[in-house]
């Protein structure tokens, strides 16, 4: 038995493309703000000139993560963009020098022990490079170890058209399993499962050669079905336990971390280079060549784009991520970021939303929801502005992967629904503690 979910189509063109290194852009805009938790605070000012691995931002509480330079230039200006969810955020613009010079402080950490480890994966900036964006160092500091089992690394990659992940394991394998020993040693974990959907028939190859060679590591082929890199989904399905509402995964013995993550944690102890560059799949019905690249953070989608040989049709819709869970840009200057695994280019045919038409109650969302939500029940409620009911709906469990909108034939916005009833259960939960305060 496992996690129910959706077929989607896995358009993933660029699987077989080893991903091509970028020409510099002219400036990079990077953000304080790419990952969960407080933003960083920025330590440079305009005219300062900033080497690559350079620290620009640094830490302003426990989630949270620092900020590298990507690259070696002048800082031209502190400025507030528009993150993709709307919100101001500052942002370093740096104009490049085309040098690329290595910062002097860039070196391997010295590592000793679990806290000396947790410390090295904060100060190399590492967040989810899934998407999720959550600061690695946290999810590592593990107060008690005797709780943790088992670590299940994610290479699902269940999005259409992404493939960035899969080219970690072709292309950074012995990485991957640098860091299961990484690991290994300071969690003091003999169990690793690699969590990979049936369609990466290369990948899985991979992975198999190098576990044979490495003892507790499992290969555990999954289904192709989305949303199987989803964490709750990806641990149910593959040991089979249930992550209890408003839990973690180090409550059933689990921590999951997403494949590249892992190598890049692998590769930072190795170098002492940070978190600077990301390979990223550039993909969508809009783009002409569809492929990997390697760019700085804070290049533009308009330079990733254009390094990447253009559009062929008119762009109306660009996003972070695939066409699932993707996050909408405002414009074609907004930065790669840290969790920037792919930008999809659509175009109208693609990016225009089918008519909705009145709901025929037929369940389809509900049957296909991995978390068994109710989302007509949910828009209900919405629309009565209810929270009492979205609560005892468990609107706040919704993981937001588009499955109920993906399969639901009145083409009706459920997923975007539940979004909205989450943040009205937010408030709803708000008022009411500050309420209890007084």
């Amino acid at each position: 038995m496992r996690m129910h979910g959706i077929k989607v189509p896995h358009k993933k063109n660029t699987a077989d493309i080893a991903p091509i290194r970028l020409e510099l852009p002219k400036t990079v805009s990077i953000p304080m703000s790419m990952h969960i938790g407080k933003p960083a605070k920025i330590k440079v000012k305009r005219g300062d000139e900033v080497k690559v691995g350079e620290l620009i931002g640094e830490t302003d509480g426990f989630i949270s993560a620092p900020v590298h330079s990507s690259v070696s230039g002048k800082v031209l200006k502190i400025e507030q963009m528009t993150a993709s969810n709307g919100a101001a955020v500052q942002c370093v613009v740096i104009e490049t020098d085309g040098e690329q010079t290595v910062y002097e402080g860039v070196k391997p950490p010295e590592v000793t022990d679990l806290e000396s480890f947790c410390a090295a994966v904060k100060d190399s900036g590492a967040v989810g490079l899934g998407g999720a964006g959550f600061p690695t160092s946290v999810k590592l500091n593990v107060k008690d170890l005797s709780k943790l089992d088992t670590v299940i690394i994610n290479a699902a990659e269940c999005e259409p058209y992404i493939t960035s992940d899969t080219r970690t394991m072709l292309d950074k394998g012995e990485y991957v399993f640098k860091g299961i020993e990484a690991l290994r040693k300071y969690l003091k974990v003999n169990r690793f499962i690699i969590g990979i959907e049936d369609n990466k028939s290369a990948a899985i190859q991979k992975m198999r050669e190098l576990a044979a060679k490495t003892d507790g590591v499992e290969v555990k082929v999954l289904p192709s079905s989305y949303p199987q890199g989803g964490e709750k989904v990806l641990v149910y399905n593959t040991v089979k336990r249930i992550i209890p509402k408003g839990g973690l995964p180090l409550d059933v013995g689990v921590i999951v971390i997403n494949v590249t993550t892992l190598a890049f944690i692998a590769e930072y102890l190795e170098t002492g280079m940070p978190l600077v560059e990301k390979c990223v799949t550039v993909d969508g019905s809009a783009i002409r060549e569809p492929k990997n690249v390697i760019v700085p953070i804070g290049t533009s989608f308009a330079d990733l784009i254009e390094g990447a040989g253009g559009v062929k049709d008119e762009v109306a819709k660009a996003l972070y991520g695939g066409p699932m869970m993707g996050i909408a840009v405002p414009s074609l200057d907004s930065p790669v970021l840290k969790n920037t695994n792919a930008v999809t280019v659509m175009n109208k045919a693609e990016a225009t939303s089918p008519k909705t038409t009145p709901c025929i109650r037929c369940g389809a969302c509900i049957n296909h929801c991995p978390l068994k939500l109710d989302p007509k029940e949910i828009s209900r409620a919405y629309k009565l502005n209810s929270p009492e009911d979205l609560k005892k709906l468990c609107v706040d469990l919704c993981m937001e992967c588009g499955c109920c909108s993906y399969i639901c034939p009145a083409h009706r916005p459920l997923v975007q629904t539940n979004k909205l009833a989450k943040a009205v259960l937010r408030n709803y939960n708000t008022a009411n503690a500050e309420k209890e305060g007084k």
